[in-house]
């Protein structure tokens, strides 16, 4: 039984293969086009998929689609109309991507795809609430989505037992935390859909002094975790911007311009909004261990991605164990229809282990042969040699012990916005420089960006106070006091951003300024080439940790070819490639020529 998932029109289209009930391959549609964020539907996607496994779409039994757009239209419909005339100009935007595309979905997928078979439809909730329950280790769970909107649900409760599912209580549009999160993003500047991590990146460089404001004037937040908005302060319903001249005048001065300096109200900002979605998450998570009285939690939804709130939870909140989907966002929504069409729509029975997930590490996109790379890397003229076995570990980790930057790429690529060692690039954790060099000679984005630590599952109890698995990068934890700095006094009274060039332990380059880090734990099963990559570090210089981030730039997709990522790493101040078992040295290299063909189309977020 073949059931392909789809998820697109939004943002981060996506495509998923189930074959049997087991996940076989899953990709965002950004990492074929190179644009970043793609919201079409994602053709490219789909065919690795089914390339992946030898298929053509005459095999393919059931495509499921992730909402239902007759139901996210009449939310539109009923929302202009509501706000008329304000709303106009959106509306009429909007009217013709959904009379081309988004109300014709069968015929869509039928031009796209060439399919002739049954199209199946879930609500946006109950794929989120799909994808975090049924690749979790667990027979039964409570679970948790929380976005911005689906058709009208922007949050659901539920719980999950064997192969069925069922949401308990729903919060509707437009009322929203992940709204809300959305416009304090749009409010200091950054990208909505995009860059809501900045703000949690952003958030330990201020205070949060604006979070009773925050209760006191736009969120209405209940013991239980139920919630209304202030809707006067904000402009979503009229789809125009996020916030309105009230919001301003609540926040101290309009809206922060893109790309403009950060102040310490942005901050502030960060800060406080970050702490009351906490607290928001920390109530809906109270209540539902109260009700179902599980000690298994799943989560799922944009906000899912929140691995600060993440962490909070685990270490404050009353589950035992917590699963979050690794492509929690829209991306995930493909995977999560898929398989509520294996499960809850055919009835297939659902076995579990207790303790590792289905998930295959989300290591579910394309992978590349020796013999692939060398012919893509042919076309740029590239100098490179073989190195083998566990001497391509060894030679890999002496380059890191002396602060190299490497472009680390190996087998199938990630399915979600995070790299986890197989398209990423890697640093010594021990650096006081490398934060500062990833962030403004690698990745050219905002120096306040902190990175991520990949641990050595076995010694991340030794480094940060945790002592689970957290393979997908979702959790922050504190690092161990014992590894921390001692400050001056003078290092201690600082703060906002000037706070960002002070060593805080001795592993800098991913302690955050709060002592903070999303950490990645590696396991041999799990991870077996990364884990050896961390080994041949460790043995040659004591410590466990390096640095890990996507490997792209600012505006750019993570890399998802060789030939892509020779482009990045020869576009930027890395020093050294790896592909498979293919070294290349910058200094070794011919210089780059760029070309239009490889030029990519980057969007600032």
């Amino acid at each position: 039984m073949n059931i392909l998932g789809i998820s697109a029109f939004y943002h981060d289209s996506a495509a998923c293969l189930v074959v049997d009930g087991n996940i076989v391959a899953a990709a965002q549609e950004e990492r074929f086009t190179r644009k970043k964020h793609d919201p079409d539907f994602p053709k490219e996607a789909a065919a690795y998929c089914l390339k992946s496994q030898g298929l053509t779409v005459k095999d393919i039994d059931f495509v499921a689609f992730y909402d239902k757009p007759l139901l996210k239209f009449e939310r539109l419909l009923e929302t202009y109309l509501a706000t008329a005339p304000s709303g106009f100009t959106s509306y009429a935007r909007a009217m013709p991507l959904w009379l081309k595309h988004k109300l014709w979905i069968p015929d869509t997928i039928k031009l796209e795809l060439g399919y002739d078979g049954e199209v199946l439809f879930t609500e946006h909730h109950q794929s989120h609430a799909g994808s975090a329950f049924y690749p979790s280790p667990f027979q039964e769970a409570a679970i948790l989505t929380i976005d911005g909107v689906g058709e009208w649900t922007t949050n659901s409760l539920g719980v999950g037992r064997g192969n069925k599912f069922s949401i308990t209580r729903e919060i509707k549009f437009p009322h929203s935390i992940g709204l809300l999160y959305s416009a304090f993003t749009y409010f200091t500047g950054f990208k909505v859909n995009s860059g809501e991590y900045k703000v949690m990146g952003l958030a330990p460089y201020g205070e949060p002094k604006y979070a009773q404001k925050i209760y006191d004037e736009l969120l209405d937040l209940k013991e239980d975790g139920s919630y209304h908005l202030n809707l006067k302060h904000f402009n979503y319903m009229q789809g125009l911007s996020m916030t309105n001249e009230g919001f301003e005048a609540l926040f101290d001065g309009p809206r922060r311009k893109p790309e403009s300096p950060l102040t310490q109200r942005e901050m502030d900002l960060a800060a406080s909004i970050q702490v009351v979605v906490e607290e928001c998450m920390l109530r809906q998570a109270r209540h539902l261990h109260k009700e179902t009285g599980l000690e298994n939690l799943v989560m799922a939804g944009g906000v899912a991605l929140n691995c600060v709130g993440n962490g909070k939870l685990l270490r404050e909140g009353p589950f035992k164990n917590i699963w979050v989907q690794p492509a929690a966002g829209d991306a995930g929504g493909a995977l999560g229809a898929a398989l509520c069409t294996w499960y809850g729509y055919l009835d297939n029975p659902r076995l579990t282990t207790g303790t590792s997930d289905f998930q295959k590490q989300s290591l579910l996109g394309p992978e590349f042969s020796d013999e692939d790379t060398v012919a893509q890397l042919a076309q740029f003229g590239a100098v490179y040699k073989r190195v083998a076995g566990d001497e391509l570990f060894q030679t890999t980790a002496d380059l890191l012990s002396r602060e190299k930057v490497i472009g680390w790429f190996q087998g199938r690529m990630e399915f979600g916005p995070r790299a986890l060692g197989n398209r990423s690039i890697i640093g010594d954790a021990r650096s006081t420089e490398m934060q500062a060099n990833m962030n403004l000679k690698i990745k050219f984005r905002e120096s306040f960006r902190p990175f991520a630590p990949a641990v050595l599952r076995e010694d991340v109890a030794e480094y940060f106070e945790i002592d689970c698995d957290s393979p997908y990068m979702l959790m922050v934890a504190p690092v161990q006091k014992s590894r921390r700095r001692n400050m001056s006094e003078e290092e201690e009274n600082l703060f906002g951003i000037a706070k960002l060039n002070v060593p805080k332990s001795d592993i800098p380059a991913v302690t955050h300024v709060d002592y903070s880090a999303r950490i990645q734990t590696v396991s041999a099963s799990q991870h077996p080439s990364f884990h050896k990559l961390l080994s041949a570090f460790k043995e040659k210089t004591g410590c466990p940790v390096l640095v890990n981030t996507s490997f792209n730039v600012r505006g750019e997709p993570i890399v998802c070819t060789p030939a892509d990522a020779y482009a990045c790493f020869m576009r930027t101040n890395m020093d050294a490639l790896i592909v498979g078992n293919i070294v290349m040295l910058k200094e070794e290299q011919p210089k780059w020529q760029e070309r239009e063909d490889w030029l990519t189309k980057f969007e600032l977020d």
